[in-house]
């Protein structure tokens, strides 16, 4: 992929979005002032941007289109072969801004919450929609890789349905996160807007933006 709003961090698969209006709203998503209504406005719109970036080389197929002048051939993308599975709950903030870009995709669930002890992953819930192909494009979402923990598992899940086409998209990834995600399945694209500086004692990504949740459910 060669694309200027796009740093490759140079490690495979890895992209890191640096758009100015990308990095804007993200300066004004870590603020602690930020409503819930505008923190949840400024996640759709910045996972409509990533989308844009992320889906770059998806499949065309052609097909025949009657213009007002003349009949033609046309591009077009299987919209009911992209699936957006967000990692519950925080990644449901994410669904509206890729739905806005690609509104006949489907989506899938992924539950999983972090122990606060072991910072391990614990499945509570997983849907997926009925005859998904080993070549749809499944996008996971969550505002946060952090440990990577969660990620890594869903990944795993979801190979192990056979899916093969898998991306991950996040706002703010750790160092710690990526590495872990990477090492696990470096065969999977990982879009982040942001790549923070560290994880604190407490698995936080600092500077981060808090608990994504919470400012998107308004539940802190």
């Amino acid at each position: 992929m060669n694309n200027n709003n796009i740093n490759n961090n140079n490690i495979n698969n890895i992209y890191v979005m640096d758009h100015p209006l990308v990095q804007h709203k993200i300066s004004i998503l870590r603020d602690k002032n930020t409503s819930s209504k505008e923190f949840r406005e400024l996640i759709h719109e910045i996972t409509m941007l990533m989308c844009y970036e992320s889906m770059r080389n998806l499949k065309l197929h052609e097909k025949t289109v009657e213009t007002p002048l003349q009949i033609t051939k046309s591009n077009i993308i299987s919209q009911e072969d992209i699936i957006f599975v967000p990692i519950l709950r925080a990644g449901l903030g994410m669904i509206q801004g890729a739905l806005n870009l690609i509104p006949n995709a489907r989506i899938g669930h992924i539950g999983l919450s972090r122990d606060h002890e072991t910072l391990q992953p614990i499945e509570y819930y997983f849907k997926l929609p009925p005859n998904i192909s080993s070549e749809s494009t499944i996008i996971l979402l969550d505002p946060m890789l952090a440990t990577g923990g969660t990620a890594v598992d869903s990944v795993q899940k979801l190979k192990n349905l056979n899916l093969k086409n898998i991306k991950f998209m996040c706002i703010l990834a750790s160092p710690e996160g990526i590495n872990k995600l990477h090492s696990a399945h470096s065969d999977i694209e990982i879009y982040c807007a942001a790549k923070d500086q560290k994880l604190n004692e407490h698995g936080y990504i600092l500077p981060g933006l808090g608990d994504a949740g919470d400012r998107i459910f308004g539940t802190l």
